[in-house]
């Protein structure tokens, strides 16, 4: 999955809209940009959000 793919469905399941790498050019893609500008409620929401968005995808693995 392209990191745009995976900045579509964290939107569409987790609610939290990030950065697709490939937006910053070719060797951006398998990344994601987060910005953390919310509170700490909310970024925590978000991250509660995020990985069980990640615990469903089997095939989801971190670069680097």
């Amino acid at each position: 999955m392209g990191s745009l793919e995976f900045s579509k469905q964290l939107l569409a399941n987790a609610k939290v809209a990030v950065s697709p790498g490939i937006g910053f050019g070719e060797y951006g893609e398998g990344y994601v940009r987060f910005s953390l500008i919310e509170n700490e409620h909310r970024t925590r929401q978000a991250i509660r959000g995020i990985k069980q968005f990640l615990s469903k995808k089997k095939n989801i693995h971190a670069i680097g």
